[in-house]
């Protein structure tokens, strides 16, 4: 589960980064507040425009970033971006403990850490392959995953417990200090020991490539499309949680805080699950997607605070399933040349939807009350599911074999999921676990013109040598 720990390279990142972690959500939840309830009266759909501003810019910048990302390094690019956000949680800090902020002052901030955010995120996401070797890269991003939810857990908590005792001001200077702990851990990082990725080329239409290559392979473009919609519509906590507390359970700040710190119990099971994975399968961003959208459902319908807190481990666990799952496969089946550019598209997707979804969700909840927002996430969870179980009926040929009287007593059959696999034929596993049977295409060219053209180039795009249909039972792994 933490074999990505035995890299010396990747134990300082991982320090470093659970400490930037922890300032991060310690801001998050205090500019929420503030913006809540000192900056407006309840406004949730305050708190909607403050994410869309720190979070739209990934949408904007997206093709430069992930190009960015692939052309420079990483490190030195870290150094910077993290450099800048600590200054600016700093300056939203002052002018806090000054007593002078105001509401438009905390959109400007959030616009301007949206915009570093923008570059910083895919070089941080890619930087992961530079610190492991290729076979723990599935481990290491789960382990991001955790690292990050589990400053969830005291981040909140104790950014709720230090706005009562001395302000949100004093919480944004102690993020600007947790930066620090990001850049010294890069300066300490052996550099002879990154592996260094092939770099983007600086010929003309580098930022198109991205694009075509995505477009290229539609298991990607569906795992983004079910990205998106829980992104958009599911993924908006600050706004679900601050209104459950306040408007719903008449709870203050401390309760608010202790909300996303319980959570991200749930969160920081995920991802350490995900970490025991060898791989990231499709079957599980399915599992995932609908599993968030009943935990939603669940949580929606909660009569107490206390019943609340607790369904809302389980929209943690779901929610990383999903996002780890999702992540991890993105990056371990891309082309390293390709990475920057692919994780830039995927979080713009992933962050750049909430400018359109978080203003909506914050509408319904000042309209109709925080639980129906909860159910619009519910319903986006659930159709995620159904838009990447169709996709696998319809391209991959999904089966589901019932045998009652032998082992395993149920089969899921399909044809791949799109990653790219290797020309060498595998070998059967005994005991029931997975069986990988080897078909050869003999019959393409009989079988090719009675396909349709779009169909037919699909598959020859991604399965070009060789198609296996993988037997496995669902017991886990």
């Amino acid at each position: 589960m933490f074999r990505s720990l035995s890299v010396v390279n990747y134990r300082i990142w991982f320090a470093g980064a659970l400490v930037s972690n922890i300032g991060t959500w310690m801001q998050r939840t205090a500019q929420d507040w503030i913006v809540l309830t000192q900056l407006t009266n309840y406004d949730a759909t305050a708190v909607g425009i403050t994410m869309a501003l720190q979070l739209g810019p990934q949408l904007v910048l997206m093709p430069w970033s992930g190009l960015i990302a692939d052309r420079f390094n990483r490190r030195k690019l870290l150094i910077l971006t993290q450099t800048l956000m600590g200054l600016l949680a700093l300056g939203l800090g002052i002018l806090t403990v000054l007593e002078v902020a105001q509401l438009w002052h905390v959109y400007l901030f959030a616009l301007g850490l949206g915009v570093v955010a923008a570059i910083d995120a895919p070089a941080r996401q890619t930087f992961v392959s530079e610190l492991v070797a290729e076979d723990q890269l599935s481990n290491a991003v789960a382990l991001n995953s955790a690292s990050f939810h589990g400053a969830r857990l005291i981040g909140p908590a104790a950014a709720g417990l230090l706005t009562v005792a001395v302000g949100a001001g004093w919480v944004f200077m102690i993020n600007a200090v947790t930066f620090a702990a990001t850049v010294f851990a890069m300066t300490l990082l052996r550099t002879h020991q990154l592996r260094r990725q092939p770099k983007a080329s600086r010929e003309r239409g580098q930022l198109l490539a991205g694009f075509r290559y995505v477009r290229g392979r539609s298991d990607i473009v569906v795992v983004m499309i079910a990205v998106f919609l829980i992104g958009t519509f599911g993924l908006n906590f600050a706004i679900f949680t601050s209104t459950m507390a306040t408007i719903e359970f008449g709870r203050g700040a401390a309760e608010f805080g202790l909300l996303s710190s319980i959570m991200a119990i749930g969160a920081v099971i995920g991802a350490l699950l995900a970490a025991r994975r060898s791989r990231a399968r499709l079957r599980l961003i399915v599992l995932g997607a609908a599993l968030f959208g009943l935990a939603c459902a669940l949580s929606a319908i909660m009569p107490t605070y206390a019943t609340f807190a607790i369904s809302l481990t389980l929209v943690g666990l779901s929610s990383l399933t999903l996002m780890t799952t999702a992540n991890a496969y993105v990056q371990t089946t891309t082309r390293p040349e390709m990475r920057g550019r692919v994780m830039a598209l995927y979080m713009a997707i992933f962050v750049g939807g909430t400018p359109l979804g978080a203003p909506l969700v914050g509408w319904v909840a000042d309209a109709f009350g925080p639980r129906w927002a909860l159910g619009l996430a519910a319903i986006s969870g659930l159709l995620a599911a159904a838009v990447v179980l169709f996709w696998m009926v319809r391209y991959r040929r999904l089966r589901v074999q019932l045998h009652p009287f032998t082992s395993p007593r149920v089969r899921v059959l399909h044809a791949g999921d799109g990653r790219e696999v290797p020309v060498a034929k595998p070998s059967r596993r005994d005991r029931g676990r997975t069986a990988v049977l080897e078909r050869e295409r003999a019959d393409d060219s009989e079988d090719a013109p009675e396909l349709d053209r779009e169909r037919a180039a699909e598959r020859n795009r991604e399965t070009a040598t060789r198609e296996i249909a993988i037997v496995e039972a669902t017991a886990p792994r």
